[in-house]
């Protein structure tokens, strides 16, 4: 039986690159293993895979009964509903580690680093097989994607190390003009539904048993966003509204200004003064230095709710 090897829920550009190059890994150890991914292509990661000419994984949303690896994540809430059905054989991640368990052991790469991607570029390079060009290719733009081209709070040598190697191979010596391509595509919105810009990296947690979900869209210039954002609001207000939530926060998050503009639905807005010393105002709050949901925000957040 094929080993499926996964992302989370609204998969970004880090967990469907993940899952293609850990399955290539895999498959090159002996196993047969095949990339899935849990939702559609972001814009970004659409763009990753047509320039390094690498097809996209097929959505598969159901996994009871598979043997299964999970990538960039070890959350239930961004896992299949039917996950406690199937075998978990491993997770590879960069996320602190969640509420999915396991009945047997299980191999597991969990580091403190800016990226799945860079996790997988230490396992290939820990059973010395050669990275192909296009799967180095897509892993160097997940890099680029989930520390904001270095600028993010989760960004670590070994990140920049692995770019470095990773550039080698593609033959890529701007990585600050790959990156901002990237962005450029990331930062498209016009005729974007607000439903689909909201969910485009979105994830909800469980925080002392409160339902709050995160979303974020990184842009190199918040003014790009002015135009929708009264439908961003209306909208996260909707989901609220259909979800159970306690809370939904959306990032702004401006990659030159290095900051970003949350905006807020909550039961209780108090929390968003707790978590970061910013007092909420007409459902919106700045947040100087703050780029990173998973260092920098959901931590924050869950030092409140407790």
């Amino acid at each position: 039986m094929s080993i499926l090897v996964f992302g989370h829920k609204n998969p970004d550009t880090d967990s469907v690159c993940a899952a293609i190059s850990l399955a290539d890994l895999k498959s090159k150890l002996g196993n047969d293993a095949s990339p899935a991914m849990q939702g559609d292509l972001s814009p970004e990661s659409k763009f990753v895979l047509e320039k390094f000419n690498v097809q996209a994984p097929h959505i598969i949303t159901s996994y009871a009964g598979k043997d299964v690896y999970l990538v960039d994540h070890s959350d239930l809430a961004q896992s299949p509903d039917d996950l406690d059905k199937a075998n978990i054989l491993g997770i590879v991640d960069h996320h602190k580690l969640g509420d999915v368990t396991t009945n047997q052991p299980v191999e597991c790469w969990i580091w403190p680093v800016g990226c799945t991607c860079t996790v997988i570029k230490s396992m290939y390079d820990f059973y010395n097989i050669e990275i192909p060009r296009n799967i180095a290719g897509i892993m160097l733009c997940a890099i680029l994607s989930d520390t904001v081209i270095f600028k993010s709070a989760t960004c670590t040598e070994q990140d920049k190390q692995a770019c470095e190697a990773l550039a080698k191979l593609v033959d890529i010596s701007d990585l600050q003009a790959l990156g901002m391509e990237m962005f450029k595509v990331k930062s498209a919105v016009d005729g974007t539904p607000a439903r689909e810009l909201v969910l485009r990296d979105y994830k909800d947690f469980d925080m002392n048993g409160n339902k709050v979900g995160i979303g974020q869209l990184e842009v190199v210039d918040l003014s790009i966003l002015d135009k929708v954002k009264s439908d961003l609001e209306k909208d996260i207000a909707a989901l609220k509204s259909e979800g159970g939530h306690h809370s939904i926060f959306l990032l702004l998050t401006d990659i030159i200004k290095e900051g970003s503009e949350m905006l807020i639905v909550s039961d209780d807005e108090s929390v968003v003064e707790k978590a970061f010393g910013v007092a909420p105002s007409n459902g919106k709050a700045w947040l100087d230095g703050v780029m990173s949901r998973k260092k920098q925000v959901v931590p924050n957040l869950e030092k409140a709710f407790a």
